[in-house]
């Protein structure tokens, strides 16, 4: 039990704590946890001599204290525990508390490079209807291979930064044309945070995943759809995605989610050796979109067909290196029902059946003005419940 106010009962105490990067007033970006409603300033914490990392946790990003590994990420959560449960450290610890509502998030971690696959069987399933009638929803090799694609670092945005509509070429009756997306989507995702790099031609294997990846963080992968469809044969997706995507300001470590790991579906046929996980883990983690302030889907996690540990093997199968701060994402979460998938596309039915809000409105896909907010949690050590952070953004008018 922490002695922090608040914290006890809260999904934000003790068996969470994650990670992000804080301003508070006019001082410089500091490395901090949340605890309750306040965050620990790790940095004054270190330079107090509360905390050992080596001088990590006073930058201005995660990326170094991501890069000391999985030994140095649990001795400091260890300490962390420690000062903040032990009444003790109470004198020098509760200075370092600042009030969350004080505090601006910003991107916690720099992002080297972004990968996003497309590891949700049922969400490949509806797409693959909506998108080619007619023909099977999955192809040949999607369940002999964790499908994905390179995203755009730069565009890596902190929850809270708007995102403005998109321009680029669509289809029509005419031809092709240029405008902004009338499309425009989302793709609630789970994101893996990588800290500890590889050597360029070395692959990684399932069993090193926790080696590797320090924690998670909420996605939103924004999607213009009709961009996308104009452009994703035969090469995949390109700018109807490569715009913004947004992620939670805080980082979970993925020892927080300990109580998370449940069994993964069932893959059938068998996977490639490389691609073996043993055991053959999932996180259940339910996931909550929010569209203008009503919840319309609650994606479950659980229920996605390739698992974190093989999308890592898979980035690595030929070679190419991880580098502190990759972001890898595991594509749209989406359920079996209506109400679990992870997009709109899937939710309106490629925009044939819109969705009704209380006030009366209408919608197929986002308009100016509108606000999504993605939240989850997952199960906790004795019953408890912890939250992972909320990454939410609104759409602004293309420029």
């Amino acid at each position: 039990m922490s002695w922090v106010s608040g914290a006890a009962g809260s999904p934000y105490g003790v068996t969470n704590l994650p990670y992000g990067v804080f301003r508070h007033g006019d001082r410089e970006p500091r490395i901090g946890v949340r605890i309750g409603d306040f965050v620990l300033d790790l940095a004054g914490a270190e330079a107090a001599g509360l905390v050992l990392a080596g001088g990590a946790l006073g930058r201005p990003t995660l990326n170094a204290f991501l890069a000391l590994g999985r030994p140095q990420w649990t001795a400091v959560r260890q300490r962390v525990v420690e000062l903040l449960t032990d009444p003790a450290h109470r004198p020098t610890v509760e200075p370092l508390l600042v009030p969350l509502r004080e505090v601006e998030l910003l991107l916690p971690f720099e992002v080297a490079d972004y990968v996003d696959f497309y590891s949700s069987e049922h969400h490949a399933g509806n797409v693959g209807q909506i998108f080619r009638p007619g023909q099977p929803p999955l192809l040949p090799n999607w369940k002999h291979v964790p499908i994905g694609y390179h995203g755009r670092a730069g565009t890596v945005v902190v929850s809270g930064t708007p995102v403005v509509r998109p321009t680029g070429q669509r289809a029509s009756a005419q031809g092709p044309t240029t405008g902004a997306s009338v499309r425009l989507d989302i793709e609630a995702e789970v994101g893996f945070v990588v800290g500890v790099p590889s050597r360029l031609g070395d692959r990684v294997p399932v069993a090193d995943f926790t080696d590797h990846v320090f924690g998670v963080v909420l996605v939103n992968d924004w999607s213009a759809r009709d961009i996308q469809a104009w452009e994703y044969q035969p090469l995949g997706p390109f700018l109807g995605k490569s715009f913004a995507t947004s992620v939670s300001g805080w980082v979970t470590p993925l020892e927080a989610l300990a109580d998370a790991f449940v069994p993964a579906p069932h893959q059938d046929p068998p996977v490639q050796d490389y691609l073996r996980d043993t055991p053959h883990l999932g996180l259940d983690v339910t996931l909550s979109v929010e569209w203008n302030g009503e919840r319309v889907a609650e994606p479950p996690f659980a229920t996605m067909y390739w698992t974190p540990a093989q999308q890592l093997a898979h980035l690595t199968v030929n070679g190419a290196s991880l580098r502190t701060g990759d972001l890898y994402a595991s594509g749209t979460v989406s359920g079996p029902e209506r109400g679990q998938v992870g997009s709109f596309l899937e939710l309106t039915w490629g925009g044939s059946e819109p969705v009704k809000f209380a006030d009366g409105s209408e919608r197929t896909f986002l308009e100016d003005g509108d606000t999504v907010t993605i939240t989850a949690t997952a199960p906790g050590p004795d019953g408890t419940t912890i939250a992972l952070g909320e990454v939410t953004g609104t759409v602004l008018p293309a420029r």
